[in-house]
């Protein structure tokens, strides 16, 4: 069962800008970084984990600084298949979520497309807030996974989201 939703905390930001700049340290990379998932809506119930988008030029360029990532505490284990994630925990505690998404693929993320939906859009953010305390229930009781329980919120958010910028649907669950 995921960690319960806190209520926003606005020093995620400020653990986003920590952690986004330890990754620059390691990697000395070029990368834009950004704050991504619930953690960077302000007033958005959360699991405290901190999400990161990173556009990388390839995958060549994630591999070229994987070993310095791995050295800094990250570790590759998310069953995501259309980019690479890697997870930072402390003992033994999830912290932080690194989405590694090439160049060509950077604006048609749906993480960002997402965040920048629910920033401006007031009624979605709190329709999708909703959806994620439902998931909870429904993942204590057995019904379903956390993730797939929200799943059906997300993909009707993203549509949306999606068509606004003239891009066509495609599925949000990628595990």
């Amino acid at each position: 069962m995921p960690r319960m939703l806190l209520t926003y905390d606005p020093a995620w930001a400020g653990q986003f800008t920590r952690i986004a700049s330890e990754i620059g340290t390691l990697t000395d990379a070029d990368w834009q970084i950004e704050h991504i998932g619930s953690t960077a809506v302000p007033g958005m119930r959360a699991k405290p984990i901190i999400d990161l988008a990173i556009r990388i030029q390839d995958l060549q360029d994630f591999d070229a600084y994987l070993p310095a990532l791995e050295a800094g505490g990250w570790r590759r284990g998310s069953a995501v298949r259309t980019h690479p994630v890697m997870i930072r925990e402390t003992d033994g505690v999830r912290t932080a979520i690194a989405h590694f998404f090439v160049a060509e693929d950077w604006d048609a993320a749906n993480q960002r497309i997402l965040r920048d939906w629910l920033l401006a859009h007031p009624d979605d953010a709190d329709r999708y807030s909703h959806a994620k305390c439902d998931a909870v229930a429904a993942a204590a009781h057995g019904q379903s996974t956390y993730n797939a329980a929200k799943t059906p919120a997300i993909q009707e958010i993203v549509d949306r989201a999606r068509a606004a910028r003239g891009l066509p649907s495609v599925p949000v669950y990628d595990k």
